[in-house]
């Protein structure tokens, strides 16, 4: 005798196959827990993990010299080897000041999203996971950056401002892409970073972790962008192409705040207008969002006004 796909329940009710909506919520169950078991199994530590006693090596750089916005210059031929890696040291510093403000961006928007969701599923512990996970690297960033020798590097008030409005308003696809697009900037140039044997080691050190933690949270990223997409409409997703390229255009601009080249010691006009200019970093930039741009054009995010945007930041 054939076998139904039909089966009673226990109160003796016949249930059909899995509805499309359960399926997919099975499945986003088993990817967060997933995440669960790899977060319990690999996490870190930076407050034991990372040699915040030896005193700072002035002899190392603070990033690889390739990420340096004035890498392949004029300015950058002139500079000593000392001054060099000052300036590194000092944009290495600014990177881990805008990571702060974009994962407190973070926080809280993924609070507002799981606010009133089931805190029995593993959803909403994954997304608490994440949120610790970003309160570690928060702090881990502050103590880097202050260890560099570095001011609290913040960005412009406009800016700050626009981020406030951000955090308070995204939703959806639109939060969850630019999570993922500041994630997978700060991704690449961390991979070489947490390599490069010129990097001071408690810096490589400090990569090493945010690397290996943030790869789960851009899993989470994708995997909710997607979701949310699902769901929207073609207006809907054209607004919010729109949205997530302009958050993403001012996080990249803010990266490496225009003071570090007068706290290095420089000529702060000159090496900002250099900075502005290169383009080997603008290509240096482009390669390394590659993948991430392709992403966002599967998920029929690179809409035209989205593309001027992304081409601005010279992310494409």
């Amino acid at each position: 005798m054939a076998s139904s796909t039909v089966r009673p329940d226990s109160r003796g009710q016949e249930q059909g196959p899995a509805r499309g909506d359960d399926r997919d919520l099975l499945d986003e169950q088993e990817v967060a827990r997933r995440l669960l078991d790899s977060a319990a199994k690999l996490s870190y530590d930076p407050a034991t993990d990372v040699d915040w006693d030896t005193p700072l090596d002035k002899e190392f750089h603070g990033a690889s010299p390739e990420w340096s916005t004035l890498y392949g210059t004029a300015y950058w031929n002139e500079l000593t080897e000392s001054q060099r890696k000052e300036l590194t040291r000092q944009e290495a510093a600014s990177v881990a000041s805008t990571g702060i403000w974009f994962e407190m961006i973070l926080q809280q928007m993924v609070l507002r999203d799981i606010y009133a969701k089931d805190p029995t599923g593993p959803e909403f512990q994954w997304a608490l996971t994440e949120i610790a996970d970003e309160c570690r690297h928060s702090i881990m960033f502050a103590r880097g950056a202050a260890k560099l020798g570095a001011p609290a590097y913040r960005p412009r008030r406009a800016v700050l401002e626009l981020g406030r409005a951000f955090k308070t308003l995204a939703f959806g696809e639109a939060a969850y892409a630019a999570i993922l697009v500041a994630e997978e900037v700060l991704d690449v140039m961390q991979r070489d970073w947490m390599r490069d044997e010129r990097v001071v080691p408690f810096v490589r050190t400090i990569n090493n972790i945010h690397v290996v933690e943030e790869s789960r949270h851009m899993k989470f990223a994708r995997d909710e962008t997607r979701k949310r997409l699902r769901r929207a409409g073609p207006l809907r997703r054209r607004i919010h192409a729109f949205v997530i390229a302009v958050a993403s255009y001012f996080i990249v601009i803010s990266m490496v705040n225009r003071d570090v080249y007068a706290n290095a010691g420089l000529d702060a006009r000159r090496a900002l207008a250099e900075a502005r200019a290169n383009e080997h970093h603008h290509s240096l930039m482009r390669s390394s969002c590659s993948g991430l741009m392709e992403f966002l054009a599967s998920a029929g995010l690179l809409t035209r006004p989205a593309l001027a945007f992304y081409k601005r930041a010279h992310l494409i």
